[in-house]
């Protein structure tokens, strides 16, 4: 009881010690918060484009765009022959008009196509390989099938995925980079603040240390000086999160709608809220443990006389 009331004790002065210093302090929690929020907003951006390649079945589709001269029992037949070559386990025909109306649905142009004399849109065949082909399998199966007569271009969309993949790599990495710095930067912040506030609470170190404190009773007020510093800049990092996620989830969400996908940008939840706020605690408390500790040994008694 006598531990948990000194602790409480220690938490409640340094918050007072934040207020009477509250500019100053308000300005290193700032600086905490932006640098927290930046890889949190990276990350949670992220996170939200993985969902893009994980909602994805793993089956890439193959789009065949035939001619236009084509007619329909032509079509037919080339679409049973795509569907007796080994390697395809299915395909479905969008004819011209199915592909005009569609796209009119999707983007709101139906006058507009209207007004053309002839449909700028070719019937498509959708065929689908099979699962379990390697890559090189799928774009020598492709190559096979561009060749056919009647096909006029081919089109495989697992292309965009590994490219979507690819670039979600590059930015984890980077990401993990820049987060990795902030950190130091908080750390360092953090670390100078604390050595400034016992610069300024040297003489009462000094006569604390020659009345018999001990270096963990005077390391401790400044240790959870880091803890409010952490807690307040996590919360205000949480809250600059919300808020571009919240801004930039609109337009996001209308341009995954017209390529007519269900996704939709999310976060940061409760739980990616706390992760944040406790990463700027350890980091603070980190920052003020390593300052504190390396200044309290070179404040003695007498030293300022």
């Amino acid at each position: 009881m006598r531990f948990f009331t000194q602790h409480l004790s220690a938490a409640i002065g340094a918050l007072g010690e934040f207020q009477r210093r509250l500019t100053g302090n308000l300005i290193t929690t700032t600086v905490i918060g932006i640098a927290l929020a930046l890889p949190a907003i990276f990350i949670l951006a992220l996170d939200n484009l993985a969902e893009i390649s994980q909602d994805w079945d793993g089956t890439p589709s193959a789009n065949l765009y035939l001619e236009r001269t084509l007619s329909e029992p032509e079509q037919a037949a080339l679409q049973t022959q795509i569907d007796a070559l080994p390697g395809i386990t299915g395909s479905v025909i969008i004819g011209a008009e199915q592909g005009k109306t569609v796209f009119a649905e999707r983007t709101g142009m139906a006058e507009m196509l209207d007004l053309l004399e002839e449909n700028p849109f070719p019937a498509v065949i959708q065929a689908t390989p099979v699962s379990t082909l390697a890559p090189d399998e799928v774009s020598e199966l492709v190559n096979q099938i561009a060749t056919l007569p009647g096909v006029e271009d081919v089109r495989l969309d697992q292309a965009w995925l590994q490219r979507l993949q690819t670039i979600v790599e590059l930015a984890s990495r980077a990401t993990g980079l820049i987060g990795a710095l902030l950190a130091i930067a908080v750390v360092l912040v953090v670390g100078n603040t604390i050595r400034l506030d016992i610069e300024n609470r040297r003489s009462e170190i000094e006569i604390m240390k020659l009345i018999g404190g001990t270096d963990a009773f005077v390391r401790r007020p400044f240790v959870y000086t880091g803890f409010w510093h952490g807690l307040i800049g996590g919360m205000l990092a949480w809250i600059l999160s919300a808020i571009v996620i919240t801004v930039i989830a609109r337009p996001a969400n209308r341009l995954a709608g017209l390529y007519d996908s269900g996704f939709a940008l999310s976060g940061p939840w409760l739980a990616d809220g706390l992760t944040i706020v406790a990463t700027g605690v350890l980091l603070s408390l980190a920052g003020a443990w390593v300052a504190v500790t390396q200044h309290l040994r070179r404040i003695e008694p007498g030293e300022g006389t």
